[in-house]
């Protein structure tokens, strides 16, 4: 047990950093904000690597700072968070780190299904965007009974891309799209045989609008901005359908580090360059 003087210090700094942290909210909140961020969480490797910390290290501190940005996102009324959590081609790394990764998050996901302190008081929905078939059946199932078991909730929706790239989504997409359409021709041609009317190739042209209707992320908004962490500037393969007139932006902290400053800052630099944005969104709708 604390010392009675210790205790009380504890307590002012807490009350303290909370009182600052509804400020930075305040001020941002005078700004437009935005309604969905999306997170390459780069750089966790590198910080337990740096710091000659045991393997494995980065990432467990990478899941503490997610938990931490989902609770700022919440408080500052961000309703969509996205995060690019395991990517397709990470199964080429060593088989080793690949097996941790999988113990790793098959044990944060039942984590979260056991403390259900973050989703209860944030309402989460959380989605799985990804080849699920891919990942450990351990790992799968704890993925589905997670998504089952918020798919009721109501208030921030929480997209984790795991195992993905937007090269497979869109794949992805053509394909269940082909199969909408065999399926259609099929009791078309049925339909003929019984002395139906013909519908005339009515649905032989593709829209843009119907392979975004069969793209993981169907129904949430496209992201206003993307912050990629640890400086790099790259998407690598993340959300390349859904980023057209988002807002790139790569800060140098590592994942582990990200903060609610850098989070205020990045949202201060979208915030700065909104009417651009919205003139080009303008400009592109003209065009259509």
């Amino acid at each position: 047990m604390g010392k009675p003087d210790e205790t009380m210090t504890t307590g002012v700094v807490a009350t303290l950093l909370k009182f600052v942290r509804r400020c930075i909210i305040a001020v941002l909140s005078y700004g437009p904000m935005l309604g969905h961020i999306a997170f390459i969480m780069d750089g966790n490797r590198r910080y337990a690597k740096v710091r000659s910390m045991k393997e494995g290290t980065g990432h467990r501190m990478g899941f503490s700072a997610l938990i931490a940005s989902l609770l700022y996102c919440y408080e500052m009324g961000v309703k969509y968070i996205t995060v690019y959590a395991f990517s397709i081609d990470n199964f080429k790394r060593d088989p080793s780190e690949v097996q941790y990764l999988m113990e790793l998050m098959e044990e944060k996901i039942n984590e979260l299904l056991e403390k259900r302190d973050v989703i209860n008081k944030v309402k989460c929905k959380i989605n799985f965007w990804g080849d699920l078939d891919m990942l450990t059946e351990p790992v799968k199932l704890a993925a589905q009974k997670l998504m089952a078991s918020t798919a009721g909730n109501n208030g921030l929706v929480f997209s984790v891309c795991m195992p993905y790239n937007s090269t497979s989504e869109i794949v992805n997409a053509v394909n269940e799209l082909c199969a909408e359409r065999r399926d259609i021709a099929h009791k078309e041609h049925l339909g003929n045989c019984n002395g139906h009317a013909a519908n005339n190739g009515a649905h032989s042209d593709i829209s843009v609008a119907d392979l975004d209707r069969h793209m993981y992320s169907h129904g949430c908004p496209d992201p206003d901005i993307v912050i990629r962490t640890s400086g790099e500037a790259r998407l690598s393969n993340f959300l390349l359908w859904q980023t057209m007139f988002t807002h790139l932006q790569n800060p140098d902290p590592l994942w582990p580090e990200f903060s609610l400053r850098h989070l205020a800052w990045a949202i201060l630099q979208y915030q700065r360059v909104y009417p651009y944005l919205e003139q080009n969104k303008k400009l592109a709708k003209k065009q259509l």
